[in-house]
């Protein structure tokens, strides 16, 4: 009886496939789901990190532009009508409300600087919110896919003692599928958040250093204005 059951369990696909393949419904529906969250932050992480690839590249486009020495209002004419990057619009905001607060006899409105500062800080707001967009939905797969994994282990195991009572065998050969397919359940899990974790903190910190800048470009600019308006 015992060759026959070893027997058997040496014919028994262990593979990936094969462990998904004999899972209850329940259980496939939580690798399913794993998988796909998989696919979904792997997703996340290349279109964030080739943005914040072209983000950087742009700014420093920018600032070369910004610090040739050519006149502000003559950046502003170029590029106000098709704003290549998040500085582009920072500047164009800032600039926007530089000429809005110049009366017809050239004086300045009172205030201006500070409608100036605002004006760049809605727009560093709106870009700030652009690079982060999708993040959230990492650290909730990094946070939840592991335990996702352990609702399917659990009916796993569970229906590995099911197979024991109904066989009344607590042979390991009778036992190893079952367990073996609960386990796939939080090895996907796992697969799932390690990622995850690892490039939410990496890509926020590469966002939130992305930001530093605009708002450090934010600062010199009105600076830069701030000196022409005490001129």
């Amino acid at each position: 009886m015992e060759t026959d059951i070893l027997a058997a369990a040496q014919e028994i696909d262990f593979s990936v496939w094969g462990l998904y393949a004999r899972a209850t419904l329940t259980v496939k529906l939580v690798m399913l789901a794993l998988l796909l969250a998989s696919f979904w932050s792997w997703a996340i992480i290349i279109q964030k990190h080739l943005g914040y690839a072209r983000a950087r590249a742009r700014a420093r486009a920018f600032d070369r532009e910004f610090w040739s020495g050519e006149p502000l209002d003559g950046l502003f004419d170029q590029i106000a009508n098709a704003p290549r990057s998040a500085m582009d619009r920072v500047f164009i905001a800032g600039m926007t409300e530089w000429r809005r607060s110049h009366r017809e006899d050239g004086r300045l409105i009172g205030g201006a600087m500070d409608r100036i500062d605002r004006s760049m800080d809605v727009a560093i707001a709106k870009e700030a919110e652009a690079q982060t967009s999708g993040l959230s939905v990492l650290a909730t797969i990094g946070s939840t896919a592991p335990f996702v994994g352990l609702f399917g282990t659990v009916f796993g195991i569970m229906n590995a003692f099911i197979e024991i009572a109904e066989q009344q065998n607590t042979n390991l050969a009778v036992v190893a599928p079952g367990i073996a397919e609960a386990l796939l359940a939080t090895g996907l899990g796992l697969f799932a958040a390690i990622p995850a974790v690892i490039f939410y903190n990496k890509l926020s910190s590469d966002g939130d250093r992305i930001v530093a800048g605009y708002e450090t470009f934010a600062d010199e600019f009105a600076t830069i204005l701030s000196r022409q308006l005490d001129s």
